[in-house]
């Protein structure tokens, strides 16, 4: 039996684009993966912040009882910031617009629970709550390192499966794009200080 050569190129041009799908494939699980790690780094900073925040709330309470509507305020965002849970299966921009949301809501009461040491100098001195302060600065910057990480995570991502000619094979294989983080509405002006 006798092989044409026109039959050999086919097979080998056969052979050539398949090994080329694999590797196209390969290369897109590594960056999807690179970019779902970076998320669940967010979520596992974010509930470093959330598990802190009920020691800041027991310490602030044995000083400062008749601020109880800040101190509600302050479990009740932690509770819905706890409650949403981002995976890729449900990382729409709504989604993550909602998970953004209830975590600067939680931010917004952790910094009216933060002001509340100017009106009790003896909580200001208290060294738990200057420990549990400085923990919670520290854990605000891991937080804005790990979204940062995330969207460029993101972005090395979006731009994999967005490239010609593995958008095609994206679209065959059913991977789509990426929703980064966004600043919160008003970020981008800057807060008055008063005196």
């Amino acid at each position: 039996m006798k092989i044409s050569k026109g039959l050999i190129a086919i097979i080998a041009v056969v052979v050539i684009v398949g090994a080329w799908a694999a590797s196209a494939y390969n290369s897109m699980i590594g960056v999807q993966e690179q970019a779902t790690t970076a998320l669940a780094n967010v979520q596992s900073t974010y509930q470093r912040r959330a598990d802190l925040i009920p020691n800041l709330v027991e310490t602030v309470k044995g000083y400062a009882a008749h601020e109880k509507q800040t101190l509600e305020d302050v479990v009740n965002a932690r509770t819905k910031a706890t409650s949403i849970n981002l995976d890729t299966e449900n990382l729409t921009p709504e989604k993550l617009k909602e998970f953004q949301q209830a975590q600067g809501e939680l931010g917004s009461a952790l910094g009216r629970l933060i002001a509340i040491q100017e009106n009790y100098p003896d909580l200001k001195a208290n060294e738990n709550f200057r420990d549990l302060q400085v923990q919670l600065e520290g854990t605000e910057n891991r937080i804005n390192e790990a979204r940062n990480a995330f969207n460029k995570a993101v972005q090395t991502y979006n731009v994999e499966i967005r490239s010609f000619p593995k958008n095609i094979f994206a679209g065959i294989f059913g991977f789509h794009q990426m929703t980064k983080f966004e600043a919160e509405a008003g970020a981008e002006k800057a807060p008055q200080v008063k005196f």
